[in-house]
């Protein structure tokens, strides 16, 4: 009959995704004619519990390159934009134990330009990112121990595996490939 035991370990105890669309506006230092790209670049963020949400804080810098003076010259502009994201993250289970949650935030599509439009003078776009969200608790597992014992292994000393060893060596005949060759 089995005995039962208990581990504590940390386990993932709730996780989800979700991918969030905003709308920014820049004014640029030019009027713009054409806008001829746009990229995100140093996506940074760290989340943290707010409650029973999990709340995300981030930044990343967004460059247009746009022309204007009749799209007779180009310039790109930048701006570092930050955001705030609350969620609410569904636990599997509630830790059964009083101790601190580790709160794991992946970008899972970093952040992109999906849209962009000149608008009144003034640069419109969307910006695009999917973030995952682990919660990491610690949690009780129970299993089942097996009272039976394993089998000892036998422990060779040394100077008994070397005695071994010298008496394979003096039971090796070095001359045996070349007997079976003249026996043929």
């Amino acid at each position: 009959m089995a005995s039962y035991r208990e581990i504590v370990t940390k386990t993932v105890i709730g996780k989800g995704k979700k991918t969030f669309s905003n709308h920014y506006n820049l004014t640029p230092e030019q009027v713009p004619t054409t806008i001829l790209g746009c990229w995100v670049i140093n996506h940074n963020f760290k989340g943290y519990k707010n409650g029973d949400k999990i709340e995300v804080d981030g930044s990343c810098d967004v460059n247009i390159w746009y022309a204007y003076d009749n799209d007779t010259k180009t310039i790109v502009t930048n701006k570092t934009i930050t955001y705030r994201e609350l969620l609410n993250v569904v636990r599997k289970k509630e830790s059964d134990i009083n101790s601190e949650e580790e709160i794991i935030v992946r970008s899972l599509k970093q952040p992109t330009c999906t849209k962009v439009d000149i608008v009144n003078n003034t640069i419109s776009y969307d910006i695009e990112k999917e973030l995952g969200i682990e919660i990491v608790g610690d949690a009780k597992v129970r299993i089942a121990v097996d009272e039976e014992e394993d089998e000892w292994d036998e422990i060779i000393d040394e100077k008994e595996e070397e005695d071994l060893m010298e008496e394979i060596d003096k039971g090796v005949n070095e001359n045996f490939i070349n007997e079976t060759d003249n026996n043929e």
